[in-house]
């Protein structure tokens, strides 16, 4: 994470305004407006987090009680929590070689309950977008670990019908916590409107001016103006970081070729370079290795891991009964027939895989180091 004078001096400007709420002046629109140049998107609404992005792009699709939205079983179980926060089921399945959602396991997924798809772009990674657009439902991209990342020259996050990202303190940029909504749909942008604060709405500036949807009970996900101007700096330096992530990913890349395996991607260039994947032939191999390079083996990812997603599996989708997915008559029948063994494909990657940290100011004499330690 960058942050700098830029930042502060945008703070203060925020702060001596006086304008704090998010129609008041105009920082919130500034920074819509750069992160719809900086994407390509028709559409960008900032919000309080990813996963605000999540459900209010699944509401604006009209998902709900007797719908399935499958998601990947290597995801923050955020993603899963959306699909339920709409009163749907989520239906988990495996991950590929590249740690991303599996188009083929998606294809056997698929029912007539389903409404749409969560490609997780994990870790930066691309996810095959290709196959899964291909499936023909409705894609609700989760970005949020891939801020500024592309699959053959598109930005992730707009590429499908509504995209999701997150700029808390762990993203590739960052405003301590808040995210986005990115779509190229003027229904879907409209409903999002409308869902993500509509308790304020239509009632502080001209928010609703040109919005033809009617207006119905939603949430509360509104950022503000301190968020906003020191995102709008922040998205000023996206693609500096992502090229400097890139060239480090690269560097160690080249160096290592030799010595090990590298887990495949979707797509290297667009790859947000965050993370460098090794693939073992075992757990024993992956753990002996990552004890001398002081990595992450992703199994151990608690809630990124859908066995430890409690509950989910344990289906308990609201506090009160009645608004709980799972007890829904409508989702009766729906595919949750949850097991901590049912995607084995997933948790076989996981358990052999091992990340590095790559880190966009790593100076060359730091990766030789680093390439020194580990081979």
């Amino acid at each position: 994470m960058r942050l700098g004078k830029e930042e502060i001096d945008a703070v203060a400007r925020v702060i001596e305004s006086g304008q704090l709420f998010k129609t008041m002046g105009d920082e919130t629109r500034r920074c819509e407006e750069l992160m719809r140049q900086r994407f390509g998107a028709e559409y960008a609404i900032l919000m309080t987090s990813g996963k605000a992005a999540l459900i209010s792009a699944l509401t604006a699709l009209g998902i709900g009680p007797g719908d399935e939205v499958i998601v990947p079983g290597y995801t923050y179980i955020a993603t899963a929590i959306a699909v339920t926060a709409v009163g749907a089921v989520p239906v988990i399945a495996e991950i590929d070689e590249t740690m991303t959602l599996d188009a083929e396991d998606v294809k056997r997924k698929v029912s007539r309950h389903t409404k749409a798809v969560i490609p997780v772009h994990i870790q930066g990674f691309p996810c095959d977008m290709d196959a899964l657009l291909a499936l023909g439902l409705p894609l609700v991209e989760d970005a949020c670990q891939a801020d500024g990342g592309s699959y053959k020259g598109r930005r992730l996050g707009t590429i499908g019908a509504a995209g999701a990202l997150s700029f808390n303190h762990f993203k590739i940029i960052s405003a301590g916590e808040g995210g986005a909504l990115l779509t190229n749909d003027r229904q879907i942008f409209e409903r999002a409107m409308i869902y993500h604060d509509s308790s304020a709405v239509a009632y502080f500036g001209n928010q609703l001016d040109g919005i033809s949807e009617p207006q119905f009970c939603g949430s509360e996900y509104r950022s503000n103006n301190i968020a906003a101007a020191v995102l709008h700096e922040q998205l000023k330096k996206l693609d500096g970081i992502l090229a400097d992530l890139r060239r480090n990913k690269i560097i160690l890349m080249e160096a290592l070729k030799d010595s090990f395996q590298f887990v495949p991607s979707h797509d290297l260039a667009g790859d947000c370079g965050t993370t460098l994947a090794f693939r073992f032939d075992s757990e024993a191999e992956a753990r002996a290795f990552n004890e001398k390079a002081n990595g992450t083996v992703p199994i151990d990812t608690g809630k990124h891991v859908y066995t430890n997603w409690t509950p989910v599996m344990e289906k308990r989708g609201a506090f009160h009964p009645a608004m709980d997915p799972f007890k829904m008559p409508a989702n009766r029948d729906l595919n949750h027939a949850y097991s901590l063994d049912m995607c084995p494909q997933t948790l076989d990657y996981l358990r052999r895989t091992v990340y590095l940290n790559i880190g966009p100011d790593r100076t060359e004499s730091d990766l030789e180091g680093l390439v020194k330690k580990i081979t």
